[in-house]
């Protein structure tokens, strides 16, 4: 092995070329100034893995690199052309034995033909290192080839020279030697070339961008590796790209936080109506922080449906904090490497996508918005991103979070991760058990007018320019567009409907027509057209056997009708309506409740034994499943058999066991906003749910009558009609019959006396 430095006396590895030549002491001489020198035979190649001793001598780890080829018309071409040349070269030069060319001729295996000639050719160290270095045998041979042309130019030159008094150099020797000459005149001005203009900029780069001192060591490694290589080389643009985006990164660059608790919440209450937990949560969060700055606070994630603001909050959390805010999307995302980057051994691989978005961040402290983690998608052959996440999550290990392209550790525990999800049941529980979880059910009708008022309107008239004032929405119109157009939990659609009116108004201003100025209930249907929601929940709830179901769904609360009826048949009970497992276990529950406590309602068993029952849920191109509409389904069931239809301002959510007691649900919040906004009065829910009344609005308390429930018997109670009413239309009847016929009566007597 020869130093990369000759100088140096003790080399350390860095210090070493790393390939070198496996030998044989033949024969060790004692020369006469007191110096050794010693004879040897080449056996293989090695390359040095790692050093395992210094001290008193260097020892290390190396593996032996034979010559392996296939044999190919191209190699033999090439060991013909090499042997040709060297023949030529032997004969221009003075003093080479004759057996050169025997051996020369002896020798049958391409590598070992490299190898003589290389030893023997009067090259530099660096070059023969090179040859060395060369492990293909076809490009081995091919640079052998061209060091033997160029030498035999030289000889030939040489030789020319030699034999005429004026020599005649070609030109691409006149070349080299201008160019030589043009470096020492550039050094001498102070000029330097491309590559070292590069190196130089890049040092320059690495030392400004203040890196942690493993990640400034790598970086210098690979700059001393870049400063030897030679700019053709393919690795040298990769090594290139790596020491920028090394320099690029904001590695101790920050923002200042703004932790001002007031301010942060007249920012959250000038972007956002209501959604007073969460911006509660959020003040806490900044008072951690600003009394225990060096704390690790807890990811933070918005579940909701679309619509009601989840990413807006994160901007409004940023602007607050005086941070950066970035947003990345992992919906629909099945490759691991998006995450953390391509390994450097592939051509054209980058860094992940979080490296990505920090340094378009340019602070290592941004608010990070994940949107849709309840989206992401997995892969067997390109790994699972969602597990690749658990490590960014968790601050505990976030610190040392290491890119695969980059292959050093960058200090995520000062970015501020907020997630967002429409539903969690899809999250992976692992993943879920390092964010807090903070619902946004939705807004009630109240909320979204004021919403539409102080954003939406005023938002949209800008975005069609329309003049500030210049149009006014009157409550009763927005209110409409609410009831009539729209149905979802947040404000998406709403802001759509009001940008249509918008576009109208601004389309009949640019035509010089009359344009409204106050938008009332006409002026709705004039631009909107047809309502495209009706709530018929009395008209279809008047039949019996029709029962009013709530339902969650990922884009809010939803109104779920059960029907039923029944035909003479053997029994058998039929479903429609893409019913999901869980639904038809509940469906098949509420029956076997029913046959076993038939008697207690009124119902003949037999009767059920002789009739076909047909349960169908409306929207049958829709699938649905859940384990909420088991009181639902056995209501419908007892109302269809006993002729009592079900009360119209009334619904209903809760599973059913078969001793009929009401098991709680889920998504009780945005039940009561879908009852809310179809003009239910009453709703039916689980007696263990009563405790989730506190996270349902006032408003909607106070106009929607919750009645707890432990078991059926008080279900069919509070939402079926009383069969009194029948008694009480019967008794009127015969009273009237009766009073009739006593004035009859008192006519013929009074005729009589006349």
């Amino acid at each position: 092995m020869h130093s990369s430095r000759g100088e140096i006396e003790d080399p350390n590895l860095d210090e070493l070329y790393r390939v070198g030549t496996v030998v044989t002491i033949l024969k060790r001489l004692e020369l006469a100034d007191g110096s050794q020198s010693i004879i040897v035979h080449g056996l293989t190649r090695f390359g040095i893995e790692e050093l395992v001793q210094t001290d008193p001598y260097l020892i290390a780890k190396a593996n032996p690199r034979d010559d392996s080829y296939v044999e190919s018309t191209r190699i033999d071409a090439l060991i013909e052309t090499a042997k040709r040349l060297a023949e030529r070269v032997i004969g221009l030069t003075p003093g080479v034995p004759e057996e050169a060319l025997t051996i020369l001729n002896n020798i049958s295996k391409p590598g070992a033909l490299a190898d003589f000639l290389a030893a023997n050719l009067s090259l530099g160290l660096t070059q023969k290192q090179e040859l060395l270095e060369t492990f293909d045998i076809s490009a081995r041979l091919e640079k052998i080839n061209a060091a033997l042309a160029s030498q035999l130019q030289i000889l030939e030159l040489s030789n020319k020279i030699h034999n005429q008094v004026k020599s005649q150099i070609d030109k691409s020797q006149r070349e080299y030697y201008l160019h030589e000459q043009l470096q020492a005149i550039q050094k001498e001005l102070g000029y330097v070339d491309g590559r070292e203009a590069e190196v130089q900029r890049l040092r320059e780069a690495v030392e400004k961008a203040k890196m942690p001192e493993v990640v400034l060591k790598e970086a210098n490694r690979e700059m001393d590796r870049l400063a030897r290589m030679n700019q053709a080389s393919p690795e040298y643009s990769g090594i290139v790209d790596f020491l920028e985006w090394l320099c690029e990164l904001p590695w101790s660059i920050a923002t200042e936080d703004n932790l001002d608790i007031p301010r942060a919440e007249e920012i959250l209450n000038e972007d956002h109506y209501d959604l007073e937990k969460v911006k509660k949560r959020i003040l806490e969060f900044l008072a951690v922080r600003k009394l225990n700055p060096s704390g690790r606070g807890s990811i933070l994630c918005f579940a909701g449906p679309p619509g009601v603001g989840k990413t807006s909050l994160g901007q409004s959390v940023a602007r607050a904090m005086g941070r950066k805010f970035i947003r990345m999307s992992v919906g629909g995302m099945r490759d691991e490497a998006e995450l953390r980057g391509h390994r450097r051994t592939y051509i054209g691989s980058i860094p992940g996508r979080l490296i990505q978005e920090i340094r378009k961040a340019g602070s290592n402290n941004p608010v990070l918005m994940i949107d849709e983690v309840d989206k992401i998608g997995s892969d067997a052959a390109r790994g699972d991103p969602a597990s690749a996440l658990l490590e960014v999550l968790d601050p505990a290990q976030n610190s040392t979070f290491q890119d695969h392209y980059l292959g050093v550790p960058f200090d995520l525990s000062n970015v501020m991760f907020i997630c967002t999800a429409n539903y969690m049941e899809m999250v992976p529980p692992a993943l879920k058990d390092r964010m807090e979880v903070i619902d946004i059910a939705g807004y009630t009708k109240l909320d979204k007018l004021w919403i539409a008022k102080k954003y939406l309107v005023p938002r949209r008239m800008k975005d069609c320019g329309i003049a500030e004032g210049g149009v006014t929405f009157e409550d009763d119109a927005i209110e409409l567009i609410i009831d009539s157009y729209t149905a979802e939990a947040g404000v998406r659609n709403l802001e759509r409907e009001i940008g249509a009116i918008c576009r109208g108004i601004a389309a009949l201003i640019a035509q010089d027509k009359r344009s409204p100025k106050k938008i009332n209930v006409g002026e709705v249907v004039k631009f909107l057209g047809a309502t495209k929601h009706e709530h018929d929940v009395a008209l279809r709830t008047s039949t019996p056997g029709v029962v009013t179901g709530l339902a969650w769904t990922p884009v809010g609360g939803v109104l779920l009708f059960v029907e039923a009826t029944a035909m003479e048949g053997r029994g058998t009970l039929q479903l429609t309506g893409q019913l999901g497992d869980v639904m038809r276990e509940s469906v098949h529950a509420a029956l076997s409740l029913l046959r076993n406590t038939a008697k207690k309602y009124g119902i003949d068993p037999q009767r059920i034994l002789k009739e076909d029952i047909h349960v169908h849920v409306p929207a049958g191109a829709i699938p649905k499943d859940g384990p909420s509409a088991g009181i639902a389904m056995f209501t419908a069931l007892v109302s269809l058999l006993t002729h009592r239809p079900c009360r119209s301002d009334v619904a209903m959510t809760g599973e059913v066991t078969l001793r009929g007691l009401v098991l709680p649900i889920g998504g009780l919040k945005e039940k009561a906003l879908a009852a809310h906004y179809a003009g239910i009065k009453t709703v039916i829910i689980p007696d263990r749910n009563l405790k989730d009344l506190a996270e349902i609005p006032e408003e909607i308390r106070k106009q929607i009558k919750f009645v707890p429930v432990k078991n059926v018997d008080e279900v069919l109670a509070a939402a079926l009609r009383p069969e009194r009413d029948k008694k009480k239309k019967s008794a009127a009847n015969k009273k009237r019959s009766a009073k009739s016929k006593t004035s009859a009566s008192k006519k013929r007597k009074k005729a009589r006396k006349s």
